[in-house]
Order: C-alpha cells, then sequence, then structure tokens
C-alpha cells in the first residue's frame, strides 16, 4: 500500500511538471528533505544543499523567463520533453518499495512521464489558443495560470495525490474528447 501512495505522489508531482518543470521537483525536494515524502536511496542526491539551490533558481529563472516574450517561445521549444524527464524522475525517486530498474523506470516513464506529457499538452494548447487570439498578449496571464498550477497541484500531489490523479484522468479525457472527435459536417 505505501508503494502505491508513494506512486501516487509521484504521479502527481509529475503532472505538475506539465505545467512548469523546475518548481514541482523543488516542491519534491523540500518535501523530502524536510520529512514530509521519502525518496529512494538513489536519489538522495535531490535533498543534497547543492540539488535545493540549483532547483530553486532554476525554477526562478523558468518562471522569470515565461514573462518575456522571446524567451517564452525558446523555453516552449524544450519543455515538452524537459517535462516528461521531470515526470519521470519525480515518479521514480517515489518508487522506494521498488528494486527492479526496468520495472521502476517503465512504470515511472509511462505513469510519469505520461502524465506530465498530458498536462503538458493542455499547457500547449491553452498557450497556443491565447497566442492565436491575442497576439501573444495574454501569455504572460497563461505563464501565471500554468506556474500557479505547478504550485497548487504539487502541493495538493504531497498531500492529497488521489485528487491529482483525478485531475489527470479529467484533463486527459477532456483533451481525447476535444481533439479526437470526427469532424462535423
Amino acid at each position: 500500500m505505501e508503494t502505491l501512495y508513494a506512486l501516487l505522489i509521484g504521479i502527481g508531482v509529475a503532472a505538475a511538471s506539465g505545467f512548469r518543470v523546475f518548481l514541482p521537483l523543488f516542491g519534491l525536494a523540500l518535501a523530502g528533505r524536510f520529512g514530509g515524502v521519502t525518496v529512494g536511496e538513489d536519489f538522495a542526491w535531490l535533498l543534497s544543499d547543492g540539488a535545493l539551490v540549483a532547483l530553486g533558481t532554476a525554477m526562478v529563472a523558468e518562471i522569470a523567463g515565461y514573462y518575456l516574450p522571446l524567451v517564452d517561445h525558446i523555453l516552449d521549444a524544450f519543455t515538452t520533453p524537459a517535462a516528461i524527464m521531470a515526470g519521470t524522475l519525480a515518479t521514480a525517486a517515489m518508487l522506494v518499495g521498488i528494486d527492479e530498474p526496468v520495472l521502476k523506470w517503465g512504470l515511472a516513464l509511462i505513469a510519469g512521464g505520461g502524465a506530465a506529457g498530458v498536462v503538458q499538452a493542455g499547457s500547449v494548447v491553452a498557450r497556443a489558443a491565447s497566442t492565436a487570439t491575442t497576439g501573444g498578449l495574454g501569455n504572460p496571464v497563461v505563464s501565471t495560470l500554468e506556474w500557479m498550477g505547478a504550485l497548487v497541484t504539487t502541493l495538493l500531489a504531497l498531500l492529497m495525490p488521489v485528487l491529482v490523479i483525478l485531475l489527470v484522468v479529467w484533463l486527459a479525457w477532456r483533451l481525447w474528447r476535444r481533439h479526437m472527435r470526427p469532424p462535423t459536417p
């Protein structure tokens, strides 16, 4: 049961990585450092002073970068693969009870990377709609909602992971319905 709960936390933090890459990892590292969660021995580096400083700095730079027009476009080019990697890492870090590497990393990639990818897809759709309808003037509002979404999702993942999983499933269903329905004549 502990492994399932840890998996849910990992998937929830991974989902938050779909909004912002570094904020959820920073939150997970803080929670691990101060005893809120347990990360695997292979991920003890995540709790180090250096990792906390690096993740905190990267988090602030990423959030700030999305408010600069040219920088936000550059960040958009790297965000989807980075979000999937961060989601995979966050989920693998939480899978303390699974020692088999293929199972651990396969589950982390499919569940964590998949959750991050689903949320990132929703973010891409929102950003594209904002750019198309406002000529990019609405993108700072979308950026604010994204980092706030990352913060709230990270906190919920650490405190109420089942709720985050339900939200990710709902988002995936909505995206699938919107983009997979047959064209109207």
